[in-house]
């Protein structure tokens, strides 16, 4: 039956959608690949999804709409304060390195597929497009350090819109002027200027209007998504009624003004927009690339390698450094950002419409737009995934498990603690709000900056290169808490840690990070055991008679494990929850424990400190 086969297709698309995701993420591989693989599999060689068939004339509309969506959700990753230091390389990116870009694409289409000039300008112009739908899940998977991801999600944001319009400036002009191609530009020309204008201004008014709508408390909080959902659909369409192609920009501009603004809080707003894209971006890829048929590649496929191999080889390089003179980038950046474009599913969409409007106006070669454009995301997604990571390796750009830990506090305990692993070979930073701390820390030559956690801006600016774990070993259990919960969203739930609290109940799971070391390890326990000897050692568990002192040394409660150092360095850390006598301590290299102050010992060696002070005293007295 039709509706059967409707639902398996349509769970098929959600299964290896979200399927892929999780793979990626279990495996840390990238998502891209394992998408477009799924969606191969789903499409040309079983036939269980057939886009076309089962969307019908509603599919470029709902992609469109999807990938406004995206591009609201990526424009909401946009700092603008970033742009102090990127700003001038994102604009010639999405300036020159677009003109190159499209120069180049375009001479190069003309000659290997042998395009009528037109059809080659055009195909060159939607091919200057990155992309967040590609973009923000490789970075995700790289996490580049210093400013290269910062420009590449800038680039991948921004030039999606822009390059949106650009394509139909370049449509109008080359297919709409055939009479008088003067007056097709000018006409071309401010189509482009009412464009951003009204994508612009309708971009503010939808963030002006959500924000007036919170400041006032007009929304229940179970409304605020949907909501917002519903005003940037809203806002994509009006725009796109009033100026075709303005919808993605006006998009993007309500996520960038939203996210820059400090009237209201766009935390909850951010949450489901992230789980919202990971979706979308999830179902277009599988959609997309079931529409693909294997008979549409076979006459382009050797012209189509060498494309790509053009496009990644001489056209992304040479627009990147044409683009970043004079920037301040070094050079191993450059060449990163040069190895790093891939097309995605806005050049994809963008082909499929112009190619109907190349078929309305009757030119013959509009059936080669949508297979050339669909083999290029391919390929560059392909190739960039698989070098992305190795790449930044090679470059010292790029730690994707970091094992470095930021700590919240930097009072006497944290400081030896972050000394201790730093030795270990560990990055560490802390943050305190106390300024002697920090300044004592600094002095240990610990990094340490001076701020308050739970500041909107606190984190922002600390260099986390390296750094994948967090800490809250702060006095204020509620500091604390609060402080994991906010960070869950760089870090990880399963990343994030604080001290446990004194009373166990206080505050509900859900609302706090994973209890460290042991359910008693609160910070006054740690700081009095501190103050009566306590300390924290290294036990090397590589032999099998120091493995076993370490268990009995636990059995014996006189040590806490703190953290565990594996074979490959890797830094695992201890939890409440774990029972670390189930472990078998020859499975990690070193243990990092925290040895128990002898309240006995203590006493004896106070005894004799006062009796040595009296023995003096009394000596001294005599020989007076």
């Amino acid at each position: 039956m039709m509706s059967e086969s409707s639902l398996i297709a349509l769970s098929a698309i959600v299964i290896l959608g979200i399927g892929a995701q999780w793979i990626a993420w279990r495996f840390r591989l990238p998502a891209v690949i394992l998408l477009v693989l799924f969606g191969f599999v789903a499409g040309p060689l079983t036939n269980i999804v057939n886009p076309d068939q089962l969307f019908g004339e509603i599919l470029l509309p709902i992609v469109s709409l999807s990938v406004a969506i995206i591009l609201f959700e990526g424009g909401m990753n946009l700092r603008l304060g970033e742009l102090r230091f990127i700003g001038s390389s994102v604009r010639r990116l999405v300036s020159v390195g677009l003109l190159i870009t499209w120069i180049l694409s375009t001479l190069a289409a003309y000659k290997l597929f042998n395009l009528d000039l037109r059809v080659a300008s055009l195909l060159g112009a939607i091919l200057v497009v990155t992309g967040p739908t590609v973009i923000i899940p490789l970075l995700r998977h790289v996490r580049p350090s210093g400013a290269v991801g910062s420009i590449l999600q800038w680039e991948g944001i921004v030039i999606d819109p822009v390059g949106a319009i650009f394509a139909l400036l370049v449509f109008q002009v080359v297919f709409m002027g055939n009479s008088d191609m003067s007056s097709a530009t000018i006409n071309a020309v401010l189509d482009f200027v009412r464009t951003i204008l009204i994508g612009t201004s309708l971009g503010v008014l939808g963030a002006v209007i959500l924000i007036i709508a919170l400041w006032n408390f007009w929304l229940p909080d179970y409304l605020i998504n949907p909501v917002v959902l519903m005003l940037v659909v809203g806002i994509d369409m009006f725009a796109n009624l009033l100026q075709p192609e303005a919808g993605l920009l006006a998009a993007t501009v309500m996520g960038v003004v939203l996210v820059n603004q400090h009237y209201v809080s766009v935390k909850k707003i951010l949450e489901f927009k992230e789980t919202l894209q990971v979706l979308l971006i999830s179902l277009l890829f599988i959609i997309l690339t079931a529409r693909l048929s294997i008979n549409e590649f076979q006459t382009i496929l050797g012209p189509g390698l060498l494309f790509i191999v053009f496009l990644v080889v001489i056209v992304r390089p040479l627009a990147v450094f044409a683009s970043t003179v004079r920037s301040g980038l070094k050079l191993h950046e450059k060449i990163y950002l040069s190895c790093i474009a891939p097309r995605g599913i806005v050049a994809i969409a963008v082909s499929s419409v112009f190619a109907l409007r190349l078929q309305e106006v009757g030119c013959e070669q509009a059936d080669y737009l949508v297979p050339i454009t669909f083999l290029v995301v391919i390929g560059t997604v392909l190739l960039y995934s698989i070098i992305a990571l190795p790449l930044a390796r090679k470059l010292d750009l790029a730690q994707p498990n970091p094992q470095g830990v930021l700590i919240a506090g930097a009072h006497m305990w944290a400081r030896e603690l972050a000394i201790l692993l730093i030795q270990e070979g560990y990055r560490v930073c802390l943050i305190d709000s106390n300024i002697n701390n920090v300044k004592l820390a600094q002095e240990a030559g610990i990094p340490a900056n001076d701020g308050n956690i739970l500041t909107e801006n606190a984190v922002q600016e600390l260099d986390l290169n390296g750094i994948g774990r967090f800490l809250a070993l702060t006095a204020n259990d509620e500091v604390n808490s609060l402080a994991t919960l906010s960070l869950t969203d760089l870090f990880g739930t399963a990343n994030v840690y604080q001290l446990p609290l004194r009373n166990q109940n206080q505050v509900p799971r859900h609302l706090r990070g994973r209890f460290l070391f042991d359910f008693r390890t609160n910070y006054d326990f740690i700081t009095s055991q501190f103050n009566n000897g306590g300390e924290i050692e290294v036990i090397d568990t590589k032999e099998e008679e120091e493995a076993l002192k370490y268990l009995n040394l636990v059995k014996e409660d006189k040590i806490i494990p703190l953290f565990g150092i594996g074979e490959n360095k890797e830094l695992e850390i201890i939890t409440a929850e774990q029972d670390v006598l189930s472990r078998n301590a020859n499975s990690l290299r070193k243990i990092i424990v925290f040895v128990l102050s002898d309240e006995d010992e203590k006493k004896n060696r106070n005894m004799r400190y006062f009796g040595s002070k009296i023995s003096r005293f009394m000596r001294d007295n005599i020989q007076m």
